[in-house]
């Protein structure tokens, strides 16, 4: 996770703050994730000789958000998940969110220049796409008729 660190704290400095372990370490977690993290995995996934606390990783994750260094994901379970953003990757992208065990991945190829039709006087901000369904894993064991309960 060495290179994910150095990465964290080039990403952090570009903003202009201050670079801490805390910040550091989160958010070298998000850049090494294959996938997006609840507060408990990136609790658990962190460094426990660093001993950062869970009000700090709230704090942490929502400076990490407001700076676009990462985005938080809402899912049908209300259990926000967070994913790093790719440097110079602060476009829109769609979502996969797995029903049966709720993993959550980001996909590339969503048109960054979708335009809903809102009514006179509305102004979109942003746009999240979020698509369901079946993961690889869960697909293939429902296949199988290994049905997994979400």
């Amino acid at each position: 996770m060495r290179a994910s660190r150095r990465n964290a704290e080039d990403l952090i400095r570009s903003t202009g703050e201050r670079v801490t372990a805390a910040r550091a370490e989160i958010l070298a977690l998000l850049l090494a994730a294959p996938r997006a993290l609840t507060h408990r995995e990136i609790e658990e996934g962190l460094d426990a000789s660093l001993a950062i606390d869970r009000v700090t990783v709230y704090r942490v994750l929502e400076w990490l958000t407001e700076q676009h260094l990462a985005h938080k994901i809402s899912a049908d379970d209300r259990v926000w998940r967070f994913n790093a953003v790719p440097a110079a990757d602060d476009r829109q992208h769609a979502h996969f969110h797995c029903t049966a065990c709720g993993e959550v991945i980001c996909l590339e190829g969503l048109n960054p220049e979708i335009r809903p039709r809102l009514p006179a006087g509305y102004a979109p901000q942003s746009l999240e796409v979020t698509i369901k369904g079946l993961c690889s894993g869960c697909g293939t064991a429902r296949r199988r008729g290994l049905r997994q309960t979400p």
